[in-house]
C-alpha cells in the first residue's frame, strides 16, 4: 500500500519498538496541524470539522493523534502484544472492516508482512503456507467502552495482506499484494484472496480462492445487491475487475474474472487529462486465465490479458469499498500531479455502469497518495493517506470537497506510519483505523452529525 521502494526497504528491516512522546515532537507536530487550504475545501459547518488539535488517548494518555474539536479516541491494540490466544500481535497493521457478532463488535485486521520464506504465525497446520508470515487477527471490542475484550490470530500463511473488504454475508476477504511463490522460495504460489469468517473464533484454515484471479491484489468491496465482487490492483498500470461468482456467497464455488473497458475507447488511460464529473460509459472485458502459470515471474500477466481486449488502465488502484449504491476506489498515483484520484463506478446491473472522477488532487497538501478508504453511514469517504510527510486520515464530502479529519503524531513514523484499514462501526459512531508502522489500532469517536462523516 505505500511507495513500492520504500515498502521493499521497510519490509526487510527490523520492526519498530518501543514509543516515546516527547515536548519537541509534540510542538514540531502541532504546528503542523493546522488545517490546510485548497480549492474544494470543507470548512467546519459546510461538512468538515474544523481544525486540528493534539489530542491524547482516553485510556493510555499517549499523544498519538490530532483531531478536531470533540473528538476522542482510544488505543486497543498494539503491535507485539500478548494476545488472547498467546501469541504476540504481528506486526505491520493494514486493511480491516467491522462486523457486529453476538452484541459486540468484530475487527478482521490485516498484517501486510513481505518477508522473504520464513515462518507462519499461529498453528501451522492450518496455514496456507507454513513459511509465509502474513495474515488477519480478529478484535473482539466492546462497543460502549470502545475496548479491546479479546483478540486472536484468524488466518495465517499468507504473504503481504494489504488491503481486503467485507461481505454482505459477515466475512473478510483478505488479498495478498505478490505474486511470489515456488521459485521464490515458498511452498505455496501466492497473489490470491482468501476469506475470513468473522464469527470464528479462532484460527480458519487459509483456502486460496484462484478464480478470483492472481495479481498484485489490494482490496475488494461487494455489491450487497448482485454479491458481484471488484477488486483493484496496486500496480502502475493497474486494472479494476470484477469477479461475478457461479453461486452468490459461495466464492469457493468459482466464477467469472473481468476488467473495466471504457465503451468505445479501447485502451483508456484514466492517470491523466481527466475532468471531474465527466461519466465515462463502462463494459467489462473476460479474463480468460485468472490463474496464469507464469505470474510469479509475471506480475501483471492477467491485466495485459485485459488490456490487450481494449480495458482501461490506472494509476495503482488500492482502496475500494461500496456505498450508496456505488463502487469507490482510490487510484494512489493518478492524476495529472500523480498524488492521487478518487473515482466512483455506479454499476448498471450485471453490465454496463459508469466510471465518475470524483476528486483529483491538485497538491500534497490536500491530499497525498490517498490508499485505504471506506464509506461513512452519512454517505462521505474517508480517506487513508500514504505519502512521503505528514500522514493525515481526509474526509471527502459527497459533493467531492475536501477536509483534514486526523494527523499522525507518532513519533518517527511519517515515513512509514500511513493510516489504514479505516471503517465505521455497525451503529456508525465509532471510526477504527491503524497505523501501519508501529502497528496500532485506534477507536475514534465525536460529533459526527456535524459533518459529512
Amino acid at each position: 500500500m505505500t511507495n513500492i521502494d520504500r515498502r521493499t526497504f521497510l519490509r526487510g528491516s527490523a520492526a519498530v519498538g518501543g514509543m516515546i512522546f516527547g515536548l519537541e515532537g509534540l510542538i514540531a507536530r502541532g504546528a503542523s496541524a493546522a488545517p490546510h487550504h485548497g480549492v474544494g475545501v470543507a470548512a467546519k459547518g459546510s461538512g468538515g470539522y474544523g481544525p486540528l488539535f493534539p489530542t491524547a488517548t482516553n485510556n493510555t494518555g499517549e499523544l498519538l493523534l490530532a483531531l478536531p474539536e470533540g473528538f476522542q479516541y482510544n488505543l486497543i491494540s498494539r503491535e507485539n502484544a500478548p494476545m488472547s490466544d498467546g501469541n504476540l500481535t504481528p506486526p505491520i497493521f493494514d486493511g480491516m472492516a467491522a462486523f457486529a457478532v453476538g452484541g459486540q463488535v468484530r475487527l478482521v485486521r490485516n498484517h501486510e508482512v513481505r518477508m522473504p520464506p520464513g515462518a507462519a504465525f499461529g498453528d501451522p497446520s492450518r496455514s496456507y503456507d507454513p513459511l509465509a508470515g502474513a495474515g488477519t487477527t480478529t478484535l473482539i471490542v466492546d462497543p460502549r467502552r470502545r475496548e479491546l475484550i479479546q483478540d486472536f490470530i484468524s488466518l495465517s500463511g499468507t504473504s503481504t495482506n494489504c488491503a481486503g473488504g467485507p461481505t454482505p454475508w459477515g466475512t473478510w476477504i483478505t488479498c495478498e499484494e505478490t505474486t511470489s511463490g515456488h521459485a521464490s522460495g515458498f511452498a505455496q504460489q501466492h497473489g490470491y484472496c482468501f476469506e475470513v469468517n468473522a464469527s470464528a473464533n479462532g484460527q480458519t484454515t487459509a483456502v486460496a480462492l484462484t478464480a478470483m484471479g492472481r495479481f498484485i491484489h489490494e482490496a475488494v468491496a461487494v455489491d450487497p445487491g448482485t454479491g458481484i465482487v471488484y477488486e483493484t490492483e496496486d500496480t502502475y498500470s493497474a486494472g479494476l475487475y470484477r469477479f461475478l461468482p457461479n453461486q452468490r456467497g459461495n466464492l469457493a464455488a468459482g466464477g467469472r474474472l473481468q476488467m473495466l473497458a471504457i465503451k468505445d475507447r479501447p485502451g483508456y488511460d484514466t492517470r491523466t487529462g481527466q475532468r471531474v464529473g465527466k461519466p465515462l460509459p463502462v463494459m467489462w472485458v473476460d479474463i480468460a486465465d485468472p490463474d496464469p502459470a507464469d505470474a510469479e515471474f509475471n506480475p501483471s500477466a492477467v491485466y495485459e490479458q485485459g488490456f490487450a481486449q481494449g480495458a482501461a488502465t490506472f494509476g495503482r488502484l488500492e482502496g475500494c469499498w461500496y456505498g450508496n449504491g456505488s463502487i469507490f476506489v482510490n487510484s494512489t498515483n493518478g492524476g495529472d500531479q500523480g498524488l492521487g484520484q478518487v473515482w466512483e463506478y455506479r454499476p448498471r446491473g450485471k453490465s454496463g455502469g459508469q466510471l465518475i472522477l470524483l476528486f483529483e488532487s491538485p497538491s500534497a497538501d490536500v491530499l497525498d497518495a490517498p490508499d485505504n478508504l471506506c464509506v461513512s453511514p452519512r454517505g462521505g469517504l474517508v480517506l487513508c493517506e500514504d505519502g512521503f510527510s505528514e500522514q493525515f486520515l481526509r474526509g471527502l464530502t459527497p459533493d467531492g470537497r475536501i477536509f483534514d479529519l486526523a494527523q499522525n503524531l507518532v513519533p518517527d513514523s511519517s515515513w512509514a506510519g500511513e493510516f489504514a484499514g479505516a471503517t465505521f462501526s455497525p451503529d456508525g459512531e465509532t471510526l477504527f483505523v491503524n497505523i501501519q508502522m508501529p502497528g496500532l489500532t485506534l477507536a475514534i469517536w465525536g460529533p459526527w452529525a456535524e459533518g459529512a462523516l
